[in-house]
């Protein structure tokens, strides 16, 4: 197998190819392709949500919506200010948590979060997670680079920390983001309240958990500059690095996900010119490179989404709602007027008595499988036990998501003539992979 090794030169990444490697490294991967490196005059954006093997996650689907004055929003751990309206969004979440790891609006804004450490302390009061600023981005913003200033803006006032994890562990980190719409990507990188970000126009780009952005900054903190000269961290006349002022100079976690940075570089640079949403897809399902992510952390969700870069076509938004993209199949939901809410992957509410919610939190953990998680558990079971009935299912599986990403075509060519149409269209597909998995 083809594996690269990493080198660090004080934040910077350099990756070339070696025949050994260390173990698999652990945590997400997000990748864009914009024109001409995908195909199609479209955006495709995908992400692997690595988290906790024994953690749920859903796919819900929240509609617009407008919100009096005083209106306030309860995320995870902290109660904020809410707008007047909120936008359209599909998520792919962790069910314990009001934000999302990944998600959609319905202006085809996608925004993925990323784990990242560096000089500054990680540890902190509880505020806004990561995975709260991606739902926030998405339901206030109509375009990536608005995104940018809504997360950057939140941070500002009320700060990012927290668990991560539905433990008593206190599992921190800060948060790298990349944000797509139709005609461009952002790479938002922070670290406490400071933060940069660098425009992405064409090509392709991924994220995985290490500080990437070096001296093309777009945006950034007034204040991040000064901030990192006072901590002797710049010295104030070289060219400013971002990833070499604000990384530690190596760590373990670094040096793990630079590796991972750099297969998931490799396999969208032998595609480039061709990546589609098959293609990404497949990215997410290698398991050689350590992106599909298998053990105690795991592979718990993936989404692909398909943006035109027409602005009348819709786009079209993969999601798993299971662990293991390689036994998953990848099901498509489209913004339309009346959606319907998605039952089949979506968890329990346990309300005030959830166990998060409560102080000291995480005192116990429920039961938060939805109805299909429930049914993929027993289909992996025999998938792992049997091999050629195992062979079978995955096979029947992968030309379900054939058929339907085919399906999916002619909406991305010609847009939706019949909305009430697609109303149930995720829902639909899920009860199409019961079936099989019923047969299995």
């Amino acid at each position: 197998m083809l594996q690269t090794t990493t080198y660090f030169s004080r934040g910077a990444t350099f990756c070339h190819s070696n025949l050994h490697s260390s173990s698999p490294p652990s945590s997400c991967d997000t990748f864009v392709a914009l024109p001409p490196s995908s195909e199609g005059q479209r955006i495709i954006f995908g992400k692997n949500s690595d988290r906790p093997c024994d953690e749920v996650q859903e796919v819900v689907y929240f509609p617009a919506r407008d919100y009096s004055p005083e209106e306030k929003v309860e995320c995870t751990y902290i109660q904020i200010e809410q707008i007047a309206h909120t936008y359209a969004i599909v998520l792919s979440k962790p069910a314990w948590l009001w934000g999302a790891e990944m998600g959609a609006n319905e202006h085809q804004v996608c925004i993925g979060n990323e784990a990242v450490w560096g000089r500054e302390s990680a540890d902190g009061e509880e505020a806004l997670l990561g995975m709260d600023l991606v739902r926030l981005g998405l339901e206030r913003a109509d375009t990536a680079e608005k995104a940018v200033d809504v997360i950057a803006a939140l941070l500002e006032m009320y700060g990012q920390g927290g668990s991560c994890m539905e433990d008593q562990s206190e599992f921190t980190y800060h948060n790298s983001f990349l944000i797509s719409d139709r005609k461009e990507a952002w790479v938002l990188e922070t670290s406490g309240k400071y933060w940069a970000a660098e425009r992405v126009e064409e090509g392709y780009r991924n994220i995985s958990n290490q500080y990437g952005i070096t001296t093309k900054i777009d945006k950034e903190h007034p204040g991040m500059r000064e901030y990192a000269l006072s901590k002797g961290w710049w010295d104030g006349k070289s060219e400013f690095n971002f990833a070499t002022v604000y990384s530690f100079l190596t760590t373990a976690r670094i040096e793990s996900a630079g590796t991972r940075y750099c297969e998931g570089k490799s396999l969208l640079e032998k595609r480039n010119g061709h990546i589609t949403a098959e293609a990404m897809m497949d990215i997410l399902r290698d398991k050689d490179s350590g992106i599909n992510m298998e053990g105690m952390f795991m592979t718990t969700g993936s989404m692909v989404s398909v943006v035109p870069t027409n602005p009348t076509l819709p786009g079209v938004h993969y999601f798993t709602a299971t662990p293991d993209p390689e036994r998953s199949v990848f099901k498509p939901f489209v913004f339309v007027k009346n959606a319907r809410d998605l039952k089949e992957t979506s968890s329990p509410s346990f309300g005030p008595d959830d166990p998060v919610k409560k102080k000291p939190r995480f005192q116990s953990k429920p039961d938060r499988r939805h109805p299909l998680f429930v049914k993929h558990e027993v289909i992996a079971a025999k998938i792992e036990s049997y091999k050629e009935k195992g062979q079978k299912i995955t096979e029947n599986l992968r030309q379900l998501e054939k058929e339907t990403i085919k399906k999916m075509e002619n909406i991305l060519a010609v847009g939706v003539q019949q909305p009430d149409d697609y109303v149930n269209l995720f829902s639909e597909c899920v009860q199409m992979e019961l079936s099989v998995h019923s047969k299995g």
